[in-house]
Parts: structure tokens; C-alpha cells; sequence
């Protein structure tokens, strides 16, 4: 009904279409795969810079988009020489994956940071000290987060891609409110469990790793040999099923 406003039809139906067009594009964005994030309580932290192809807020633990793609996330600890061997394998294999790092790793290892990046890997946060972070207190959580967060900040002139909670596969209501609060607002979690940090043996991993599925996040670590045995023969799994390996950014942007 007109409300005698003065608008003419015309300009009326401009601001109409104005204010619909942003409503359409929030509906059309992706929400399988998804746990909603509770509420972040109030911060000052700053967050990242808004990314033209940003993964969905909450937790996820693999994409629906349909493309034949994986993504390899590695907990980043261990002897640096052999997560060396490691990434330099994946990068040689034209592969790039997600380190999800632990602090004290970064701290003890200054170079850390730079060797996963500068081999066209993807950086991320695995708490400072890897304790259970899903059983502690609001404080000592944030501060494993913030912790980890600063020291990659450090490193490389931002917070990382995702945080990934420590001794769980999955993140408390809690744990992802103050993820999100510290510049984290996507939970990394995973689908596929290689177990490659039991050293079953290379010929298991690569069994466990057979699980994954377009979409699908494997969780590997970077600390044990069998793993580094195990690559070629993975990669040549994943390659033989069509499947690319990609960085977690990519597999949800």
C-alpha cells in the first residue's frame, strides 16, 4: 500500500531490490557439514581480514561442494628435519596441505613457520601447548588459543586459516565461542582419522587414509616417520580415485 512517502515507483522499487539482493546471497550460502558456533562473547581482538571466498563460520569437518578434492591437515610438531622431508615430499607432488601448528613447536623451531608457508602450505593454529583444551577453564582456553595465534602472527604477519582443537576431534560450544573471539570463526575438525601417531606401519595408513571421499579432511601428523613412508603410496591412492589434495582454505572456499 502506498504510504504517500513521496518515493517515486520507480525509486521505491530500486531500495526494495537493494535490500532483498543481501538477504538472497546469506540464504545461498553453504550450511551442510556445519556446527553452529555459539555466541563469542564481546573482544577486541581484531580478526582477519574478510577473504573474497571465506569458509563458513562454526565447525566443519569436510565440504559438500562436489569437487573431487581433499584436504591433508597435519598437526605441526615433532623434529623439524623430518616434517621437512615431509612437507618438501607434498610440495614436490605439486600437493599443498594445512599444518596445524602447535606453539611451543613454533617457539622452539623459529623457522617453522616459514618452511610450512614458503613450500605453498597453509598455516594454522593447534593451541599453544596441546593440552586437552576441550577440559579446560574459559581462561586457560583463551589463552592456549591467543597464545598460539600471536606466535603465527609473528611469524608470518597473520593469525593462520583455522584453529583446530588439541586431544579432540571436535570443539566444545565453548571452545568454538572463544576460537572466534580470538579471529578464528571456522573450527577445523576432520572426517578421516589416518592414526598414522600409533605408527601402525605405512601399509596402514594408507588403508585408513582410503576412507577420504570428495570433501573429505584427514588428519595427519607431521612427528612420525611412517607417515613421511607412508606419502608416495597415498598420494598415489588419492590420485588413482581422482581426488586432488588441497589446502583447507580451498576445499571450503
Amino acid at each position: 500500500m502506498d504510504r504517500g512517502d513521496g518515493l517515486g515507483t520507480s525509486r521505491r522499487a530500486v531500495l526494495r531490490a537493494a535490500m532483498v539482493l543481501p538477504l538472497a546471497a546469506a540464504c545461498a550460502a553453504p550450511q551442510s557439514g556445519v556446527r553452529p558456533s555459539a555466541p563469542a562473547a564481546p573482544t577486541t581482538t581484531a580478526a582477519p581480514a574478510t577473504s573474497a571466498a571465506r569458509p563458513p563460520t562454526g565447525e566443519v569437518d569436510r565440504a559438500t561442494s562436489g569437487r573431487p578434492e581433499v584436504a591433508l591437515t597435519f598437526h605441526g610438531a615433532g623434529d623439524p628435519d623430518l616434517a621437512r622431508r615431509v612437507l618438501g615430499t607434498l610440495h614436490d607432488r605439486g600437493a599443498a596441505v594445512t599444518v596445524l601448528a602447535v606453539g611451543t613447536w613454533l617457539q622452539q623451531y623459529p623457522d617453522a613457520a616459514g618452511m610450512v608457508t614458503d613450500l605453498g602450505h597453509e598455516l594454522g593454529n593447534h593451541t599453544w601447548s596441546h593440552r586437552d583444551i576441550d577440559a579446560m577453564g574459559e581462561r586457560d582456553a583463551r589463552v592456549e588459543i591467543e597464545r598460539c595465534r600471536d606466535r603465527i602472527a609473528a611469524s608470518t604477519g597473520g593469525p593462520g586459516a583455522f584453529f583446530r582443537p588439541s586431544q579432540a576431534q571436535h570443539a566444545t560450544p565453548a571452545v568454538r565461542a572463544l576460537a572466534a573471539a580470538a579471529g578464528y570463526p571456522t573450527v577445523l575438525s576432520y572426517d578421516v582419522d589416518s592414526r598414522d601417531f600409533t605408527d601402525p606401519g605405512s601399509a596402514a595408513i594408507r588403508r585408513n587414509v582410503a576412507a577420504a571421499t570428495a570433501g573429505s579432511v584427514v588428519s595427519l601428523h607431521l612427528g612420525h616417520p611412517g607417515t613421511l613412508a607412508a606419502l608416495p603410496g597415498l598420494l598415489d591412492d588419492l590420485a588413482g580415485r581422482g581426488l586432488t589434495p588441497v589446502t583447507a582454505t580451498r576445499l571450503f572456499g
